[in-house]
């Protein structure tokens, strides 16, 4: 029976959750849902409320030109978010204006009251004093809203987009930094209609803010947020300061050369914050991810309160109390919520196999909100007791609940040749069976720090599976959920054991009867993309090969990637010259459709060209029998975001499985031709 991931414009359509914010009394809970504009080619969000209690539908608040983000509750339970939407109060709306701060009463309509010339991002809200923290990106020499204006018009009149570089980096996954840089401002809602009066609390912040998270005590009196620093070699080491709101006086809370400090979170009392610290990588050790609680007033040393814990925290938030953490970290092919104590005693609180992320603890302390997802279940809200362990959560009424799905979950389990125990998620579609057995598509993830544990929009298995796939969804080596030591299996060793686990883990799945070992292909992207160029030179197994955003010639990507100070940590020439796909191209027989988009920083297009010329380099046979093809987007980035792009995608990657390992005749998508 046809399902909505038959139908892939029916497919971009499905409503996407992301974020979740309570109001201060806990009867609010609000989400923003992503879902293709009118004419289909961007995606667009609004603000959604849910009822906490699980009582009422879920009802849509926002209904903007532009997308609605970055919800935050007021004291006064108004809610603020961020728009780029013309401001239909101002004399001469502009389509073009960047992001404002918008109100949102209760009651009533939205209105800006809070602009800037670089736009307005990220709000906080102090949760007592109601003091409003946000980024802006101010020109370095502007000391006002107003020359920051002048600096920038003059800029657009002369034509001039020149930047001007004295340190590293100058991009950022899919952004050319500068000349403009954030800036922390801090201000308060006027009673009376007006817009906020921004305080610069860091003008002389230079590139330290870039991409820093940060909170607010609820007195509105500290900031607390990362900060950047520059060390030699164009390195950087993330930081933890103190901002005093009144007199912008700067503290370090947390900082060493050994190690980055992000995410900080103020705990409910004001008197701590909890941060992330993770160790630098060599070529020979893997970093090492913990949790961290400081004094805001810097009155104690920092401690460390996940040592011994062999997981990662991902997500973290305070307990209502002040004297727990609620966290999230990927755990065997799952992202469960656990209780951690500030003594380190960790207690699991979810026993089923969601994956949860976008933690909110109740004022009250009686619940804790999440989004859940997994495998074979899209993002959705959820209410669980913060203390009871292994329970099951309790759905709350969303946007939109999970269409039919065109098949089952299972996994599938093999032992790595030095013993380890492998697993992975197996998606089968429907008929599949000893006298009917599907085709197999290996899906590699990237990172190559990750897990295949939550529901996945980009690279969707039950879109594969609709067309009569199976779809194998490994953990190899590196893959994190399974303890330092799984991390450590491939680390400085790309080509070895993370090969090797998936070769196993394939070995496992195709000896069962209802899959097809002879009709297979593999696929990946980032460096799922770069472990598919590796197989591609390393065996004949596949029948077809699909790699999207990969890294192919890892001398050439260490030093032109968008942070390659962090890879000169990881990669020492050796391990390059070990593990760069690039050296077997000679030995590639399987078709390879290459996929790359030219505004992906993070993997430069250089590494797509490299290979594709490779491929053509290597064929010696008549032009019109050449196996290989590029699908390349001039204006995509790491991620083919926009809904038209990605229908696109997903008919040229299914039209290459159908021809290559199907067999059936080639058809080009109606957009390409």
């Amino acid at each position: 029976m046809p399902t909505t991931f038959h139908d892939l414009e029916a497919y971009q359509k499905l409503p996407r959750l992301s974020g979740l914010v309570l109001s201060p009394d806990g009867s609010r809970l609000v989400t923003s849902v992503s879902e293709p504009d009118p004419k289909g080619t961007r995606f667009r969000s609004a603000l959604w409320e849910i009822d906490p209690a699980g009582r009422r539908p879920a009802r849509r608040l926002t209904r903007g030109s532009k997308p609605d983000t970055a919800a935050q509750f007021l004291p006064s339970g108004e809610l603020l978010f961020t728009s780029a939407r013309p401001d239909p109060a101002a004399a001469k709306p502009d389509e073009d204006a960047p992001a404002a701060l918008w109100l949102l009463p209760e009651a009533g309509e939205a209105r800006a009251v809070g602009t800037r010339p670089g736009g307005i991002a990220t709000p906080m809200v102090a949760r007592e004093a109601g003091t409003v923290v946000v980024t802006s990106l101010t020109l370095p020499t502007a000391s006002t809203a107003e020359e920051d204006q002048q600096r920038r018009t003059a800029r657009k009149d002369r034509g001039v987009s020149a930047i001007l570089h004295t340190g590293y980096p100058v991009r950022y996954w899919d952004a050319d930094l500068g000349p403009d840089q954030p800036r922390l401002l801090v201000g308060a809602i006027p009673d009376d209609g007006a817009h906020v009066q921004w305080h610069d609390l860091t003008p002389d912040a230079g590139p330290a803010l870039r991409n820093a998270s940060y909170d607010v005590t609820p007195d509105g009196s500290t900031v607390v947020t990362g900060w950047t620093v520059p060390a030699e070699r164009g390195d950087r080491r993330a930081q933890i300061v103190a901002i005093d709101v009144a007199s912008g006086e700067r503290r370090v809370l947390a900082g060493d050369a050994a190690h980055d400090y992000g995410g900080p979170v103020v705990s409910p009392d004001g008197r701590r914050v909890v941060c992330s610290r993770s160790t630098l990588p060599t070529p020979t050790r893997c970093p090492e991810q913990d949790l961290v609680v400081l004094a805001v007033d810097g009155s104690a040393e920092p401690r460390v309160v996940t040592e011994g814990w062999d997981r990662w925290p991902i997500w973290y938030r305070w307990t209502a109390d002040s004297a727990a953490l609620i966290v999230t970290a990927d755990d065997r092919g799952r992202s469960p919520v656990f209780r951690l104590e500030l003594d380190g005693a960790v207690t699991k609180l979810t026993g089923d196999d969601g994956a949860y992320t976008d933690l909110v603890v109740a004022p009250d302390g009686s619940a804790v909100y999440a989004l859940r997802s997994s495998i074979d279940r899209m993002p959705a809200p959820v209410r669980l007791d913060p203390t009871t362990p292994e329970q099951e959560p309790v759905g709350l009424p969303a946007p939109a609940e999970t269409p039919e799905l065109p098949g089952t979950l299972t996994e599938v389990t093999a032992t790595a040749e030095d013993g380890t125990p492998l697993r992975s998620w197996l998606v089968l579609p429907e008929g599949a069976s000893a006298q009917r057995p599907a085709p197999l598509v290996l899906a590699i993830h990237g990172g190559p720090l990750g897990s295949w544990n939550a529901w996945q929009w980009r690279w969707n298995p039950w879109l594969i599976a609709a067309r009569g796939y199976a779809v194998l969804l490994p953990d190899p080596a590196l893959s994190t959920g399974y303890g330092s030591d799984f991390v450590q299996r491939g680390w400085g060793a790309w080509g070895a054991a993370p090969y090797t686990d998936l070769m196993a883990l394939t070995d496992a799945a195709v000896a069962r009867p209802d899959i097809d070992e002879t009709r297979t292909a593999a696929a990946g992207g980032s460096f799922g993309g770069y472990m598919a160029n590796w197989i591609a030179g390393h065996t004949d197994r596949f029948r077809a090969i699909v790699t999207h955003a990969s890294l192919w010639a890892l001398d050439q990507f260490g030093p032109t990637t968008d942070v390659a100070t962090y890879w000169r940590h990881e990669m020492s020439p050796s391990m390059e010259q070990a593990n760069s796909p690039h050296r077997f191209a000679e030995k590639i027989t399987s078709p390879m459709l290459v996929i790359h988009g030219d505004r992906d920083y993070r993997v430069p297009i250089g590494e797509a060209l490299r290979l594709w010329y490779d491929l053509v380099n290597g064929h010696d046979g008549p032009p019109e029998e050449f196996p290989h093809r590029f699908l390349y987007f001039p204006d995509e980035n790491h991620w083919i975001l926009t809904p038209g792009n990605a229908v696109v995608w997903y008919q040229t990657v299914l039209a290459f499985l159908d021809h290559h390992v199907l067999g059936e005749e080639w058809q080009t998508p109606d957009d390409l031709t």
